[in-house]
């Protein structure tokens, strides 16, 4: 099935979600349950979900490009937009196929347009509007870090508008309020490279594919691994601050320790599940700082509700159960609740998509029957910016100890 498109005369409409049908389509959104197809194109991973609006996962599928840029040493936007035009057809087939629906039952297709890879986007984005064209359905461009920040209501329900979110991915790394579905105030943002590629660049480093039951590991998940097996944790100490750790602490260490021992070019050093303990524990330490200083400049400001203090905690590197335990202590010292969805649910996917779809619907943002203007887009700012506010406000913090961080323990051990 080919992605070669006629195009539209029409202009952009925005039309409202009400109790009508869509050109000739008769399901009523609001009189029965509402069924979204979704689709994430963002990286390097194919996803497609089809979600209702009561949160049941009807039918999801997902091919992973992992192996191929980890042999690669890392994202090469054309592999992986090619990967993607060669899957998309089958993944949609599968995700359909597996609901047991037709897409006579689906009400909207939702597709990732923003942030991302753009190469990697206009894929899922071209797709999305075929199917659309062909099926007759409204368009829903998605945030991909807006839909992130809101799995978490499909996974509890309980989680209610305005809360906290932490994203901490790859290619992200943000604190924001979610005030509404599309309304955020973005509080911090990473300024070097998120979590998730300071990770995947220093397991590189390190060498640690050389380590067979590593090799096949994204460079977070052999760090965690490693660093549940480390004897002494705190022997390899690395300072702040996190932005100068992958450039200069971290590597003059191994460095040292690679002459100290004369390792061979394609070995890793005696001690490298030490120094994944380190580094694993002062990225934490960071970004339990960062949260700290956003939960008392949200008390400052009077953001959210004291009976209704819940941090959301997203992003491919939220599967970290290092990370996740210290952000823990931190809530608990605050009086915040945590939730996290489920590991593939942190991940992109296309089910968060979806979800996101069923989220904007409900509200009657960002439904489209004239889409053509519509296009992808590398960047995109999460809601309101408040970075410079909160630097401003220079808010001095008694820091939450982590002193109950034992020994790591990983997701990815026996």
């Amino acid at each position: 099935m080919g992605l070669v498109f006629r195009n539209q005369l029409s202009n952009l409409i925005k039309i409202p979600v009400r109790p009508a049908y869509y050109l000739g389509h008769r399901r009523f959104f609001s009189s029965k349950r509402t069924i979204i197809l979704g689709i994430e194109t963002s990286c390097d991973d194919t996803g497609c979900a089809i979600v209702d609006s009561e949160g049941n996962i009807l039918g999801e599928a997902l091919h992973s490009q992992h192996l191929v840029h980890l042999n690669n040493g890392g994202i090469i936007p054309p592999i992986a937009q090619n990967l993607h035009r060669k899957h998309i057809e089958s993944v949609v087939k599968q995700a359909i196929e597996n609901s047991k629906l037709s897409f006579d039952d689906i009400d909207a297709i939702a597709t990732t347009v923003k942030p991302g890879l753009p190469m990697s986007l206009s894929i899922g984005m071209k797709y999305g509007k075929y199917l659309c064209r062909k099926y007759r359905k409204p368009f829903m461009p998605i945030h991909h870090m807006e839909a992130h920040a809101l799995t978490a209501r499909m996974h509890d329900k309980s989680v209610e508008f305005p809360f906290l979110v932490l994203l901490i991915s790859g290619g992200h790394c943000l604190l924001a309020v979610a005030k509404q579905v599309d309304k955020f105030l973005l509080l911090g943002e990473s300024i070097d490279d998120a979590p998730g590629e300071a990770f995947d660049k220093m397991a590189r480093r390190m060498k640690l594919r050389n380590i067979l039951e590593y090799a096949e590991l994204s460079g977070g998940q052999a760090i965690e691994l490693a660093a549940s097996r480390a004897k002494d944790p705190c022997s390899l100490t690395l300072l702040h601050p996190y932005s100068n750790i992958k450039t200069n602490q971290l590597i003059r260490q191994l460095i040292s320790e690679e002459e100290r021992n004369e390792v061979p070019a394609d070995s890793v050093i005696p001690d490298v599940n030490n120094l994944c303990a380190g580094f694993q524990l002062v990225i934490t330490r960071h970004l339990c700082h960062r949260l700290q200083r956003a939960m008392e400049y949200i008390c400052s400001e009077n953001l959210i509700p004291h009976d209704k203090q819940t941090l959301i905690v997203s992003g491919g590197a939220a599967c970290n159960n290092f990370i996740a335990k210290g952000l823990k202590i931190v809530c608990d010292e605050l009086g915040y609740r945590m939730v996290r969805p489920p590991p593939h649910l942190c991940t992109d996917n296309g089910v968060m998509i979806a979800w996101n779809g069923i989220e904007r619907l409900k509200e009657s943002v960002g439904l489209y029957v004239n889409f053509d203007d519509i296009d992808v887009e590398k960047s995109s700012p999460l809601g309101i910016r408040l970075v410079e506010d909160v630097i401003n406000k220079n808010i001095s913090c008694n820091w939450v100890k982590l002193t109950k961080l034992n020994k790591p323990q990983s997701t990815w051990s026996d």
